[in-house]
């Protein structure tokens, strides 16, 4: 498995339409969660947020695969439903349109659950 340094490094390795599909959901995450630490983690793209992970996302042949922990999942699990799944992960085949509202609406809610358990007490 190759080594990225970067989310740009990792996204270039794909090809156009895949890497289109990246960066909408690269946007989607840091539009909606702009002060989540952004890194490579498991080999794939990575955002944190107050030290914990918020959501993950990885390029592959036939789909983009989408991590928001098993909580994120569970939460939307009727809508994700459609979709192969694995523990914590769900896959949008390329040959689909990408369902970003759905997708906003997943990081949406690990945002705000990411806040609640872990963000700074006043």
């Amino acid at each position: 498995m190759k080594t990225f340094t970067s989310v740009d490094e990792y996204i270039r390795e794909f090809e156009e339409e895949t890497q289109e599909r990246l960066t909408e959901i690269r946007k989607l995450i840091l539009d909606i969660a702009p002060e989540a630490a952004e890194s490579i983690s498991y080999g794939m793209p990575a955002y944190k947020l107050n030290g914990k992970p918020l959501v993950y996302f990885g390029g592959y042949k036939s789909h983009i695969g989408f991590y928001a922990t098993p909580t994120g999942h569970k939460a939307f699990e009727k809508e994700l439903s459609k979709y192969k799944q694995g523990k914590g992960s769900v896959q949008f085949p390329l040959d689909e349109p990408l369902p970003k509202k759905l997708i906003r609406e997943i990081i949406l809610f690990r945002l705000m659950e990411n806040r609640e358990k872990y963000g700074k007490k006043k």
